[in-house]
């Protein structure tokens, strides 16, 4: 059964820039794994908007409870290509609190603008 939906829209130029004026923001809001593309090469700022966009939606979809941390809500990719959204320690606390064992994840990109939309479920 559906608990929550959030959906977020971020403008990529705008986060570019923040990216550039603060070398370590990528650091505090990206694990390692969601900053590097298969291939090891850094993301573009669009794929990286989009990730943004995904946790902030994750936010909307557990009611923005204070304390969540940014790494532990990852935006991992499977061998296709296929975004998954993967949650630990303060996220998924704040989940479990809310009945959610399972995650739908939508992330696009296009026209300088990025958006996440997730879907939260009960079950696993």
């Amino acid at each position: 059964m559906i608990v929550s939906v959030g959906i977020d829209v971020v403008l990529v130029e705008r986060f570019a820039r923040a990216l550039d004026r603060t070398p370590l923001l990528a650091d505090r809001l990206f694990t390692e794994a969601e900053r590097v593309t298969g291939s090891g090469g850094p993301r573009s700022a669009e794929s990286l908007s989009a990730r943004f966009a995904a946790k902030e939606a994750v936010a909307k979809a557990l009611g923005a409870p204070a304390g969540l941390r940014w790494h532990d809500c990852e935006i991992v990719t499977d061998p296709d290509g296929r975004p998954w959204l993967t949650v630990s320690g303060t996220v998924a606390a704040a989940a479990t609190a809310r009945g959610i064992g399972r995650w739908h994840l939508s992330l696009s990109h296009d026209g300088g603008i990025a958006s996440a939309m997730v879907v939260a479920e009960t079950g696993t």
